[in-house]
């Protein structure tokens, strides 16, 4: 694989403002290997006459109309009309930099089967960018520059969508774009992660992530920060729960309380622990909440973190080292 071709797969929903930019940054890049599959997703301005435009003057650029609605079906379609042998995402109000995809494909081309290359992120707005974004999208190039992504995947999605290029093969194993679980990139960074797949750094600013009022993440429902939770419970039962362990929750407030019911509906068992002495003691969901002393009577713990105002990470294993405690997950 020399000199492989590259699919991006790209739905786009009401973009059109965007899209010049964006199609214009690919066509712009210095691997010229590539094609463009592009899905209007039931776009309600001009998006698909702007891709349409573009799609006549280079073969390369193919549009469909979705036949399902919403981006886990356009993403299948997009997947399913794709010919190149490296996949990766594009979403229609960003732009890539110029060398992304060859410093990815190279990289892949260099490591083979079992990886994922990943660049480095940086928001842009028209308008002053919030801490949040600037702060996620550091923590995100901090852990790929180690290559350490899915050390902190039950936090926040530790994959950044769409600066990520795999092998076809991979994708595949990883079962693409087929389970119908929001959010899409978040589910997907998981099943990376069980798949085995080792990251490749590319330590350069490969991905511009625009922030603006209509992005999907503001404004779609299968967004909401209360998902999350659902989509990480499950996913902790099937690839790290240890049941030969004692399971214990840390956080009674909204996010524990949300993680405590989604166990008890599985049927997991677990030891539920808090620092507010207001709660210690109380009963919710059929089961006493303790004050973090009961962690000193047990051993083999595996510890969820789910504190609204988590601490920080420092603090985290401060917590654990004085119980004796070393395995945690942060699902804040």
């Amino acid at each position: 694989m020399n000199d492989p071709h590259i699919s991006v797969i790209m739905p786009v929903l009401n973009a059109a403002a965007f899209l010049p930019q964006c199609i214009e940054s690919i066509q712009h890049q210095t691997k010229e290997d590539w094609e463009l599959i592009v899905i209007n997703d039931h776009s309600d301005d001009n998006s698909f006459q702007v891709i349409e435009d573009y799609a006549k003057a280079d073969p390369r650029i193919k549009v469909f109309h979705n036949d399902g609605r919403g981006i886990i079906e356009a993403l299948r379609m997009a997947y399913q009309n794709t010919a190149g042998s490296l996949i990766t995402r594009m979403d229609a109000d960003d732009y890539m930099a110029p060398t992304k995809l060859e410093l990815m494909s190279d990289e892949l081309v260099r490591y083979g089967i079992g990886h994922i290359a990943i660049g480095y992120v940086k928001y842009f707005s028209e308008s002053e960018l919030g801490n949040g974004y600037i702060n996620y999208a550091k923590w995100l190039n901090d852990l790929t520059m180690m290559a350490s992504n899915f050390s902190e995947i039950y936090k926040e999605c530790s994959i950044p969508s769409p600066c990520w290029m795999v092998h076809r093969t991979d994708l595949d194993l990883c079962r693409a774009f087929e389970p119908d679980t929001y959010p899409e990139d978040y589910d997907l960074a998981f099943r990376f992660r069980k798949q085995g797949l080792k990251v490749i750094p590319v330590t350069e600013v490969l991905h511009h992530w625009r922030d603006h009022e209509s992005r999907a993440s503001r404004n779609d429902d299968n967004y909401k920060d209360n998902l999350f939770a659902k989509l990480k419970v499950p996913h902790f039962i099937d690839q790290d729960y240890n049941q030969q362990s004692q399971l214990v929750l840390w956080g009674a407030g909204k996010k524990g309380k949300q993680i405590a019911k989604l166990l008890n509906e599985e049927g997991v068992p677990f030891l539920w622990i808090c620092d507010n002495p207001n709660k210690i003691g109380q009963i919710i969901y059929d089961m006493q909440l303790h004050d973090q002393s009961i962690l000193q009577q047990r051993k083999e713990l595996q510890v969820i973190v789910g504190i609204s105002s988590a601490p920080d990470k420092h603090e985290v294993e401060d917590v654990m080292k004085e119980f004796g405690q070393h395995e945690y997950y942060r699902f804040c």
